[in-house]
């Protein structure tokens, strides 16, 4: 009896991976994500290692134990971080195991055990700070003031992040595609890969328009690099991406430019959900915009109750200076 040849998976040169430091990065969704775990990981395995040039490739994740991730945890927990700081290198952690769990290269029990590490329990106000109407305008005449490709550029990029409050990386990430003039919207792919539309203040949709006129509307990245001659940087005639520290950098620049104080695209974030709750936006509406996992994390941006608690101080009265009449209280 002839056995039927297997065929071929078609999987040519793709080699898997056998280290769950690299396995790991590789399922993170952006670019973003894989930077950002990627350094925690690597900082993980200097404490692990006492090498200050260690990374996490080739590290031997599988033989963590229990005792040795509480330990890990007490070393990063004494570097003085944020306890949300901690608390990601701990993600990190827990990922990379399991990815060596499944490798096969950790039981499931040793893996459950090195894992149930609790995280570090804290409040924060959210970090940032508020940015002011005025600012924003002044950065935009910043950019309106540059005849060049790139001014026309920034000032579409700073409408966009002051009316949608997307991420840097999120606004990195929008393709020519994922605009739609006649709706006003944006298709925007958030953590996660979760997709969700954002819209465009009037405004904002005439300096992307003014941008597009510039940028032309090959496909390709909605915002692309401009070289130091003017030129938009399209392989191929595609325009290329740009980065979210490139887009932070920007407008790091214009703001300055404008005699600012400095403000990231996470304070534009910020202050566009309590701008939406302020007018009376309820709450599930602005999660959905700003696409949050959960209405707790967009309730911490809430300016209203910092507002009342400062009202309701200001109706106390300071008593007059003046010193106690001989036999007072």
């Amino acid at each position: 009896m002839d056995v039927p040849a297997v065929p071929d998976p078609g999987l040519g040169a793709v080699t898997p991976a056998a280290d769950p430091y690299v396995v790991y990065l590789d399922a993170l969704a952006s670019a973003e994500s894989r930077r950002t775990m990627r350094g925690c990981l690597d900082r993980v395995a200097r404490v692990i290692t006492g090498d200050p040039g260690a990374t996490g490739a080739g590290q031997p994740w599988h033989l963590l134990r229990y005792e040795h991730t509480v330990r890990i945890r007490t070393i990063l927990t004494e570097q003085g971080w944020s306890p949300a700081y901690v608390n990601k290198h701990l993600v990190a952690l827990r990922r990379v195991m399991r990815e060596a769990w499944r490798l096969g290269k950790m039981s499931a029990e040793d893996y459950q055990r090195a894992a149930d590490l609790p995280t570090l329990q804290h409040t924060r106000l959210p970090t940032g700070h508020h940015v002011p109407p005025e600012v924003v305008g002044a950065a935009l005449a910043v950019c309106d003031r540059d005849d060049s490709p790139a001014g026309v550029r920034d000032g579409a990029l700073l409408a966009l992040l002051y009316s949608t409050g997307c991420r840097r990386a999120e606004v990195a990430g929008l393709a020519l595609a994922d605009y739609d003039v006649a709706a006003r919207s944006l298709r925007v792919r958030g953590k996660r890969d979760k997709e969700r539309l954002v819209y465009l203040t009037a405004e904002a949709v005439a300096r992307t328009e003014a941008w597009l006129a510039v940028r032309g509307r090959a496909a390709g990245a909605l915002f692309a690099p401009i070289s130091r001659a003017g030129r938009l940087r399209a392989p191929g005639g595609r325009p290329a991406a740009m980065t979210g520290q490139a887009i932070a950098d920007i407008l790091a620049r214009r703001l300055a430019a404008a005699g600012a104080t400095k403000r990231t695209p996470h304070d534009f974030r910020r202050t566009f959900i309590g701008e939406l709750l302020d007018a009376g936006v309820d709450l599930a509406t602005t999660q959905a915009l700003v696409g949050h996992a959960s209405p707790v994390t967009t309730a911490r941006y809430d300016r209203r109750p910092e507002s009342r608690r400062r009202e309701a101080v200001d109706r106390l009265r300071m008593p007059d200076a003046r010193p106690l009449r001989p036999g007072g209280p």
